[in-house]
């Protein structure tokens, strides 16, 4: 078993004369008495089937266990997702986005040509095969789909009225359960473009009824305030999200062709000018999580301690230059803060690690802090800072690992005390 969900279960397996592996998805044998929980894994497969395209799972075979669970053979994949890639890696930068969101835009397009709706885009949905240049992506989870034009005598997978996908990334129809079509699909790919360019969905909350009137009411967020990107890119992930789904690009090509033209070199965001040399206290804080526990738990326990260590860094006094979804990077420049001592501010990264390694106290996830003292190139000021260059922005250039989880590097054992 390689999967486990509230639905089925899926496996790995091998064909028993080719060698061949595959993926075997069988749904749960106590759903096979429920009707439309039956029909929606079948039709799944046949959805899929029907649409063949290289950037979508392809299914082999279809069958019934001697239990009456049916079950469908699939290419077996990593279960490495873009989720994973995000946590692991942060941000992405308008080009790199780019290049992961052509071959799902791709496999979209193919299914809205079959009038078929994924209804349910999201990172996870997204099976990274190789993330290298170009990456290799294949979109997973077609069960909740939405079959626009459904053949004679055939019903659709499901009706109107129904409010069915996950809350960060539905758009306004889905949440008043209204008519779905390709643009629903389309601000997916708004949040999700949302999402690899600023590391944050557009709209966030504990109370999921929150996110969903945000989804309804509030303007989205353009990503130019939390990253540097230009406002030709601003422009595309702001027309995905529009409330009104006749605002929206209205095909998946349109919106691909659009974010091609946003990246293109003439349209890049300039580096900003008026950048000034200061001398700064660094901390950086990376998640690690221990070797073979890397799941969806220990994520989430990631997720939440450095959610907690970025608000702490902000509400003493630091800035956040960087956020990946592993590592911290927070900014105390000293020109500014003459009345700050070094030490003091080392006495406050300590406590900030202490903080974080009692929230990690049960898991298998430790928190690694290093504190550095040097000059950096900035931009702007303490409402916005930008860390344009300079030593502190190679951290793979001075960031130490000690067994304890917290060090220094001689700059600031030097500063912090003299």
């Amino acid at each position: 078993m390689v999967g486990l969900g509230g639905h089925g279960a899926v496996f790995e397996a091998e064909h028993r004369i080719l060698g061949r592996r595959a993926a075997v998805k069988v749904l749960h044998s106590h759903l096979t008495d429920k009707g439309e929980m039956l029909q929606r894994f079948v039709r799944e497969a046949q959805v899929i089937n029907k649409i063949r395209h290289p950037n979508i799972v392809d299914i082999h075979d279809f069958g019934v266990l001697p239990d009456g669970s049916p079950y469908y053979v699939m290419e077996l994949l990593p279960a490495r997702t873009l989720t994973h890639l995000l946590l692991e890696r942060g941000r992405f930068t308008p080009a790199r986005a780019l290049e992961f969101l052509e071959p799902v835009c791709a496999a979209l397009e193919a299914a809205h040509e079959k009038g078929v709706v994924h209804r349910d885009l999201k990172a996870s949905n997204v099976a990274v095969v190789s993330d290298g240049e170009p990456p290799q992506v294949k979109l997973l989870d077609f069960g909740i789909a939405k079959i626009i034009h459904p053949e004679p005598g055939q019903p659709g997978l499901t009706t109107d009225g129904q409010r069915l996908g996950t809350t960060h990334a539905m758009s306004p129809e889905q949440i008043r359960g209204g008519t779905i079509g390709p643009y629903t699909d389309i601000y997916a790919l708004g949040v999700l473009l949302y999402r690899m360019l600023t590391g944050h969905y557009p709209f966030q909350s504990e109370n999921r009824l929150e996110v969903e009137r945000m989804h309804l009411e509030v303007p989205p967020p353009r990503p130019s305030a939390l990253v540097p990107v230009s406002p030709a890119v601003d422009a595309v992930v702001l027309r995905c999200l529009e409330k009104e789904a006749s605002r929206r690009f209205q095909t998946v090509t349109a919106l691909i062709a659009a974010l091609r033209d946003a990246v293109a070199p003439g349209a890049a965001i300039q580096n900003p000018t008026g950048s000034r040399s200061a001398r700064a206290f660094v901390l950086h804080a990376e998640a690690v999580i221990s070797e073979g526990a890397e799941d969806d738990a220990a994520y989430s326990t990631v997720s939440d301690v450095l959610d907690a260590l970025e608000q702490e860094l902000r509400d003493t006094g630091f800035i956040l230059a960087e956020q990946t979804g592993m590592t911290l990077l927070g900014v105390r420049l000293l020109d500014e803060s003459p009345e700050v001592e070094p030490s003091a501010l080392l006495a406050v990264a300590r406590e900030l690690h202490q903080h974080a390694q009692t929230r990690v106290a049960e898991s298998r996830v430790n928190v690694h802090v290093c504190v550095h003292v040097g000059q950096v190139e900035a931009h702007g000021d303490a409402d916005g800072i930008e860390i344009t260059g300079g030593p502190l922005a190679d951290t793979a250039g001075w960031v130490l690992r000690d067994a304890s989880g917290f060090s220094l590097t001689h700059d600031a054992r030097r500063t912090c005390s003299g």
